[in-house]
């Protein structure tokens, strides 16, 4: 047993010592402390449990989540940081897991995808309203300026992709996942679409629907409770805004295709989503239990293959990392100031979980582990309908 525990002691400081970049402090469950790194530590960690090895190397994202969760790991210092360190370190345990490669095939079929885009959408409007903004949008926002509320700075992100379609009034277009509708009440109150949203959960419907008619927009826009895959009618515009990162990767053809069999001839599309720019796994363990069931982040070459095969044409690429950085970190410090109402009503390892995912996200995002792009793509060759230069895009936000 001596011989056994010595070797896990050195297992674990072999890992320790090359998973951050940063001085880090480790408390162990037998009181022991060991510094990693040269320096003050920025951040020390106790962990008040044993871990076993194996668990701690198959699947170290999800054990330490877990963890983490039911505090069995306490952390000192700020987590967006700490987990920044490990995504910039090079051969960190945490990060490059040659596990991630054999993860099991996860189904995308219809009611998967339904029971996925439920278990996060659905938790309740009331969790939501908590953090984010009063628009209620929940995707990376815009700062046109770096004094912009984050509600002003989404109203940025639709105007913004709204604008980059260059749309004419009276013309139709659909979002797919249109999520609480703002991008939909956007389009038809300011630019005068029609449009339509599609999104599988019941909570975004129902608000949907209220505001539509609190809007008295009825006639302008609609809603639709549906798997984007069973629509089949044709639109002038098509915009989603953070939904490739649901359909799966075995799917990512056929929404691709669905967009172009959505599109008008001469049709355009803004495809708004996280994108990696680096070949990876494109899955998290802790991500698909908790956060987002079925989710797989596509990199930039993926999602271009199959922008191709489907029959578009790119326009216009634009990466938008660091807005989405800052949007995790105004999402994360509104939810410290209503963590104590979360626990109340969900419980503390939810809480946690939570707290742990923005910090972790927006970690990602700072250390250029993930991006989130905006993908302008025709039904038409490069640029048909649109102005030579994107100047126009950023004209239009100055009128």
């Amino acid at each position: 047993m001596e011989v056994y525990l010595m070797l896990e002691k050195t297992v674990y400081r072999e890992l320790l010592s090359h998973a951050f970049d940063i001085p880090v402090s480790v408390t162990y469950w037998n009181g022991k402390t060991e510094t990693y790194g040269d320096g003050d530590p920025k951040a020390k960690i106790e962990i008040k449990k044993e871990i076993p090895i194996k668990e701690m190397t198959s699947k170290p994202t999800l054990v330490l989540a877990e963890a983490y969760m039911n505090g069995d790991i306490e952390i000192d210092g700020s987590i967006q940081e700490l987990v920044a360190s490990a995504f910039r370190q090079s051969g960190s345990f945490l990060t490059n897991n040659p596990f991630l490669k054999h993860l099991p095939k996860i189904s995308h079929s219809e009611k998967e995808s339904e029971k996925d885009i439920q278990s996060h959408y659905d938790i309740g409007n009331d969790f939501y309203q908590m953090w984010l903004d009063k628009s209620m949008t929940y995707s990376c926002a815009y700062f046109e300026h770096d004094d912009d509320t984050l509600e002003q700075a989404q109203i940025n992100k639709d105007r913004h992709i709204l604008h980059k379609l260059n749309p004419v009034a009276g013309k139709r277009l659909l979002d797919i996942g249109s999520g609480w509708g703002t991008l939909l009440f956007m389009a038809a109150e300011d630019f005068g679409l029609h449009a339509t949203g599609i999104t599988l959960s019941q909570e975004q419907y129902d608000f949907t629907k209220e505001q539509i008619a609190k809007r008295h927009l009825e006639g302008k826009v609609d809603v639709l409770l549906e798997d984007y895959r069973e629509v089949n009618e044709k639109f002038d515009y098509v915009t989603s805004v953070g939904m490739f990162e649901h359909v799966g990767k075995e799917n990512l053809g056929l929404y691709f295709k669905k967009v172009k069999d959505f599109l008008e001839p001469d049709g355009r599309a803004l495809i708004h989503g996280i994108t990696g720019q680096h070949v990876g796994a494109g899955v998290d363990p802790f991500l698909n239990k908790y956060i987002f069931h079925g989710g797989y982040i596509p990199n930039m070459a993926e999602n271009l293959t199959h922008v191709m095969d489907a029959g578009l044409q790119l326009t216009d690429l634009e990466p938008l990392r660091r807005h989405y950085q800052k949007t995790l970190e105004i999402w994360y410090a509104n939810y410290m100031k209503v963590l104590d109402k979360v626990q109340a009503k969900y419980g503390v390892p939810f809480s946690r979980m939570w707290s742990l995912y923005l910090q972790a996200s927006a970690a990602s995002f700072e250390a250029g582990n993930i991006d989130v792009m905006q993908y302008l793509l025709t039904n038409a060759p490069s640029g048909t309908g649109l102005p030579m230069t994107r100047q126009y895009v950023y004209q239009k936000e100055q009128d």
